[in-house]
């Protein structure tokens, strides 16, 4: 197939100088001379045969054909780079991910051995706020909490949960629970994200306490770790805590669930899907949420 490239060169100096709207500043990118950028753009505008700058005075800005056309660029150099840079260091690159403190403590580090190609990258999990601004979050892919669409950002959902309440066993033997009216004797942990005690307790046709009558905790993660600690009853979410409850460390009440609900999605740049270490990674995630909801049983509900 044979393709219709113009100078690379002049690429370079186009796109760099639709950036900046600043021939100068193009220069000082590329360590180049301004007549250089100029000398380059006119050569890919000549190519095209069409005028990608309307100069006036000391005054410039991109043609209709020019914003187009810089905008794509954008996308393909970065694309560009980013494989360049990976198979110039694949034996030694960084994968960074970045995802919610809960997601990486009870789901992700637990299953980081079961990563095949891990010999191949060397992995950093960072953890915080989800952000899917890719230009200032240093990251290769994101877990994120729901699945709002964003410009350039490839979205995936990948878990749904149901809810249920959780508690440690010295507790719940301690304050006898054994149907839904008794989580009146111990405190409620809330979580600030998607509180769901009213819906829970609407589903067992029991009037929900006052809100709250517990700590409220920014996320659900914090929630799940106090009731973990004894210090009264979590809302959990299944996909989460099944390992901590074969554990022991948590048993679940009653048989009741919230309605399930999207909690985390896959999230990349569009213009790095073809990027066989987010590739590999997202099978590899897909697979282990896909295992998880077909093998693990249903955890016996106490009370």
């Amino acid at each position: 197939m044979s393709r219709n490239f113009p100078p690379f060169a002049a690429v370079r100096a186009f796109e760099a100088a639709a950036r900046h709207l600043s021939f100068k500043q193009a220069a000082d990118e590329l360590c180049l001379s301004p007549s250089a950028i100029s000398h380059q753009i006119r050569a890919l505008e000549e190519y095209l045969d069409t005028a990608l700058f309307e100069r006036s005075g000391n005054q410039m800005k991109l043609t209709l054909t020019g914003q187009g056309y810089a905008g794509k660029l954008t996308g393909l150099l970065d694309a560009f780079d980013t494989t360049t840079r990976s198979a110039c260091n694949e034996e030694s690159r960084t994968f960074n991910i970045l995802c919610t403190p809960g997601f990486a403590a009870r789901w992700l580090v637990p299953r980081l051995d079961k990563i095949s190609f891990r010999d191949r990258i060397r992995l950093k999990v960072s953890i915080g706020a989800p952000s899917t601004d890719f230009t200032t979050n240093d990251s290769d892919l994101v877990i994120q909490w729901s699945d709002d669409p964003t410009p350039g950002v490839k979205t995936e959902k990948l878990m749904v949960s149901k809810r249920y309440p959780v508690i440690c066993p010295n507790l719940k033997a301690k304050k006898n629970i054994r149907k839904p009216e008794d989580l009146s004797r111990v405190p409620l942990m809330h979580d600030e994200t998607a509180d769901s005690w009213k819906e829970w307790f609407t589903s067992v046709g029991v009037a929900p306490p006052p809100m709250p009558c517990g700590p409220v905790f920014p996320n659900c993660e914090l929630a799940t770790t106090a009731a973990e600690k004894g210090q009264g009853a979590a809302l959990a979410y299944d996909m989460m805590v099944q390992d901590t409850l074969l554990s022991g460390r948590l048993v679940r009440l009653f048989q009741a669930v919230t309605s399930p609900k999207l909690i985390y999605s896959v999230a990349y740049p569009e213009a790095n899907s073809k990027d066989p270490m987010i590739q590999a990674f997202r099978d590899w995630i897909f697979a282990e949420v896909q295992a998880q909801n077909s093998a693990q049983p249903e955890l016996e509900a106490v009370g």
